[in-house]
């Protein structure tokens, strides 16, 4: 006996659910910058210590980035180090600025705002975010020219640094809660959506610390759901020199960093680095 033909009242339904899922991918297409950068999250800076100063540089095509350094409290030695920060997607810079000048009171400490980010202007992406690397870190070793430049990324923030290893002298790097793949990442927290075909926004870090000379210290978080532990397992796999490795034990992905354990393995990573 041959197949009934559908309904007509099934071809609309069939019709009208492939239309909403049509729709709903095209939306994840469009505003996933939205998801991933999201700028209207990112609360107003406190203060910044006295000694701060803010900076600015020109990207190539014109957009302004607006950062900020903060000199060591100690006097300064031959012997400076300076310390690029990276922020998390929803940190502020300044704030990342001051608690690594908290942590490392002793280093110069230089985080710019991304592209997009107020006041820096423009529009944040990936390809963004890793070409502007190089410029804050021309920027500052030009300014404070230290003996060692390490650089350090939260988060998203550790895509950053990864990249710029690359593409830059440094002397050391520290990850923390850091990801072998943002794509990956992404994939992992919606399985059922063709994540690799949409995604517009890749950060790489392991390929490209992939046999990378540079010291690498990675601080995890144990119960981290936001990158969770496979995807930082897939960045250790690929680290060319992993100098350091501690995750922080109970740790979430954001409140790890009021843990006294964070900060204990922040000094320890800067002094493994050499």
């Amino acid at each position: 006996m041959p197949p009934l033909p559908a309904s007509p009242t099934l071809l609309k339904l069939a019709g009208a659910a492939f239309l909403s899922f049509a729709a709903f991918l095209l939306v994840m297409f469009e505003f996933q910058a939205q998801a991933i950068f999201p700028t209207h999250a990112v609360a107003p800076p406190g203060p910044l210590p006295r000694s701060a100063e803010r900076v600015t540089l020109e990207a190539p095509d014109g957009n302004r980035l607006h950062g900020v350094h903060i000199p060591p409290t100690t006097a300064a030695s031959k012997e400076r180090t300076l310390i690029l920060g990276f922020a998390g997607n929803a940190w502020n810079s300044e704030d990342a600025a001051t608690y690594l000048h908290e942590l490392y009171p002793a280093a110069d400490v230089v985080a710019f705002h991304y592209r997009g980010y107020r006041p820096s202007t423009g529009s944040p992406s990936s390809a963004a975010l890793l070409e502007d690397a190089p410029l804050v870190y021309d920027f500052a070793v030009s300014k404070v020219r230290p003996m060692r430049t390490i650089a350090v990324g939260f988060s998203i923030g550790t895509g950053v640094a990864a990249h710029l290893a690359g593409e830059r002298p440094l002397d050391g790097l520290i990850l923390v809660t850091p990801f072998d793949s943002l794509k990956a990442v992404a994939s992992g927290h919606y399985p059922f959506l063709p994540v690799g075909a949409l995604f517009r926004h890749e950060m790489d870090a392991a390929a490209a610390l992939k046999g990378s000379k540079v010291p690498t210290a990675i601080v995890a978080a144990e119960r981290d759901t936001i990158i969770p532990p496979p995807r930082t397992q897939g960045l250790r796999r690929s680290v060319g020199n992993l100098a350091f490795d501690r995750t922080i034990a109970g740790a979430g992905h954001n409140d790890i960093y009021q843990r006294p354990e964070f900060r204990d393995a922040m000094q320890d990573a800067l002094e493994a680095l050499g």
